[in-house]
């Protein structure tokens, strides 16, 4: 994209000193921000800063205090929210096709990618699970061509596959979108801008995820250095004063000393959105040994049949061991977490227990398992280990950040994420060597996601965790045990090499939909794209075919790579130019200006020199990668050649 057609985007909408608050908490004081078109934008925030409150206001289900949000005409804003009644005894073909602008083949394409298969398009909405109800809405937005999505968590029920199509079907995606997500590496792929709610403000920062961590870091940093070099100078004028303020001689110079004093500006050092830190209780020594399972065959039994989700599971844990259980949805995750913590009985076969080892089991139902009456407190004391004094108690509340008036809330007034924090603290509190944790991120925010997974990478004992956050599992995990085909087998590689392989055409791999409930026409076009990418992605007739996949594959991707930096080239120096222009701005208000107004304006006019620094090294950064992969593309032609 040039220069000339990022500026002719248009304004989708426009928040203007927009307040917000519910009795004494505020949620937004005078914010305000703009989405353009065609932004693909990231919304982070602790959790009950207002995020998802922001997109009710968006939609109109809620109203500012005061404000006002001004949208382009005719605006067509689509709406995915994180938890939904959306239930309809409607077939789910036959919804998608009465209620949406594009052809039924163009979404049953997108659906395939995503997980769905031609069963759930025929089923009814009321009869699929929340995971894959929350997909089809998905097609439902998209069906009617939105000018702006607003996307709240739309990974909490997707595999890993699934995650990775959304992801490339987000990063193709023409539209705009804001997006609610706890997973950074799924935000770090998808999104060009963040913007962040928190502390009563809302800010929009060029860059993902990532750029925007560096930047906050790196504003610190200066501050840090600013506070601290007018805390000398401060400090030397006092000293200056103190010692001349008797003397006649110097009493002016001592008088106009103390009115610099009065007139230095403070500088606000605001924290990253880092706060919280998880120590979690040492565990109890066991033996080497801590789960043996000996020719299992799990799932559920009924009168009528047994229904055998995994077969014949042989697989030892032993102390320390930090597994990441991996694999579709229904492929038997949660199936093993519960069949090791004895929720369920095994069909045959055999799970033995180390010597000394006792196990915490967490899931997300564990949540409606809390006492509505019991205060955070009382439900943290009530699954406490025996020994445990109060105050160790008190330090994995505040490391889940309920301290103070917080830990007397009743758990029926939290919210979905407080909850899960308590329940996971109820774990944690247990300090027993074995940790089985199924979908523990859902519900965090970040900075509990990352002081969680801090924790359980320190931890002393053994962890079987159940995740679709990629960067949280491989954090944690010192092993990969992927469920596939029925088995339950440790992966031969480290988690990249998982997610490589992924990436790498075995989404594929998925039962495609049934070519004989095919709509015709355009759908058995669709087919035919569909058996394309099987045969790409599976075995190729000789090495040669394989070795000119490889060569076009990479050339395709050095080629993406270079257009993707070089269009950050080009939005870099479109945000230097207007930060250049706003410093002139200022500096000609600035001369025009006296006292306090004179102060905030050289305030403002150091916050923008600040950020011009931070993009004039990203711009450094994104020629530096435009000419590395040029280079690489030049080297692989020359071999090809």
């Amino acid at each position: 994209m040039t220069a000339s057609q990022e500026n002719s985007r248009k304004n989708l909408l426009q928040m203007f000193s927009g307040s917000k608050s519910y009795g004494p908490r505020s949620l937004f004081d005078r914010a305000q921000f703009s989405i353009d078109q065609n932004e693909h934008v990231g919304v982070i925030g602790p959790n009950g800063a207002g995020k998802t409150t922001l997109f009710k206001i968006l939609v109109g289900r809620e109203e500012l205090d005061s404000g006002d949000i001004t949208k382009m005409q005719g605006l067509r804003i689509g709406y995915l929210e994180q938890e939904s009644d959306w239930k309809t005894d409607v077939i789910a073909e036959r919804y998608l096709e009465e209620n949406c602008v594009k052809p039924l083949w163009e979404l049953k394409q997108i659906g395939l990618d995503i997980g769905l298969t031609e069963l759930h398009f025929q089923s009814r909405l009321a009869e699929l699970s929340g995971g894959y109800r929350m997909r089809m809405k998905l097609l439902e937005i998209i069906g009617n061509e939105p000018d702006l999505m607003l996307l709240d968590e739309p990974t909490n029920f997707l595999d890993l596959e699934s995650i990775i199509a959304l992801e490339r079907f987000l990063q193709d995606y023409k539209g705009a979108f804001l997006l609610i997500s706890h997973d950074r590496e799924f935000l770090r792929r998808t999104t060009e801008y963040t913007l962040e709610v928190e502390g009563g403000d809302i800010t929009k920062y060029p860059g993902h995820i990532d750029d925007y961590f560096e930047y906050k870091a790196e504003i610190l940093q200066i501050k840090q250095q600013q506070a601290a070099n007018l805390e000398i100078k401060r400090k030397h004028l006092q000293d200056f004063v103190d010692r001349f303020r008797a003397k006649a001689t110097k009493a002016r110079q001592a008088q106009s000393r103390m009115k610099q004093i009065s007139k230095m500006e403070t500088i606000e050092i605001k924290s990253l959105p880092l706060r919280s830190r998880i120590f979690l209780p040492k565990p109890w020594d066991t033996g080497k040994e801590v789960v043996h399972i000996t020719n299992a065959f799990l799932g559920y039994a009924s009168q009528e049949e047994n229904r055998e989700i995994l077969k014949d599971v042989k697989l030892i844990f032993e102390r320390g061991h930090k597994i990441g259980v991996v694999g579709f949805n229904g492929a038997g995750k949660s199936t093993l977490l519960k069949s090791i913590a004895g929720r369920i009985p095994l069909l045959a076969g055999e799970i033995k227990l180390g010597h000394k080892v006792e196990m915490s089991y967490f899931a997300q139902h564990l949540t409606d398992e809390l006492q509505a009456e019991d205060s955070v407190l009382d439900a943290l004391e009530r699954k406490a280990y025996k020994d445990t004094l109060r105050q160790e108690i008190l330090g994995i509340a505040g490391s889940l950040l309920f301290s103070g008036d917080d830990l007397n809330k009743k758990i029926k007034v939290l919210s979905g994420g407080e909850k899960t924090r308590v329940a996971l603290g109820q774990i944690l509190l247990q300090k027993k060597p074995l940790l089985l944790l199924d979908e523990p991120t859902n519900h965090l925010d970040f900075d509990t996601v990352n002081a969680l997974a801090e924790a359980l990478k320190e931890f002393a004992g053994t962890v079987v965790v159940v995740s679709h956050d990629r960067s949280f599992i491989k954090r944690v995990s010192t092993r990969i045990l992927e469920i596939k085909d029925r088995k339950a087998e440790i992966y031969p590689g480290t988690y990249d090499d998982y997610l490589w392989s992924l990436e790498r055409g075995s989404l594929s791999q998925r039962d495609p939909i049934d070519a004989d409930t095919k709509i015709k026409s355009k759908s058995q076009a669709m087919t035919s794209v569909v058996s394309t990418s099987l045969t790409a992605s599976g075995s190729l007739k000789d090495s040669s075919d394989q070795k000119k996949f490889n060569y076009k594959e990479e050339t395709k991707r050095l080629q993406s790579q270079i257009k993707e930096y070089q269009r950050r080239l080009l939005k870099s120096e479109e945000i230097i130019n207007s930060l250049n222009q706003k410093i002139e701005e200022l500096n000609k208000q600035l001369l025009l200006s006296t006292g306090l107004e004179a102060q905030k304006i050289a305030i403002e006019i150091s916050k923008v020199s600040d950020t011009l620094n931070l993009t004039e090294d990203q711009m450094l950064n994104h020629m530096e990668a435009v000419e590395k992969f040029e280079k690489e593309l030049s080297e692989l032609q020359s071999r090809q050649n």
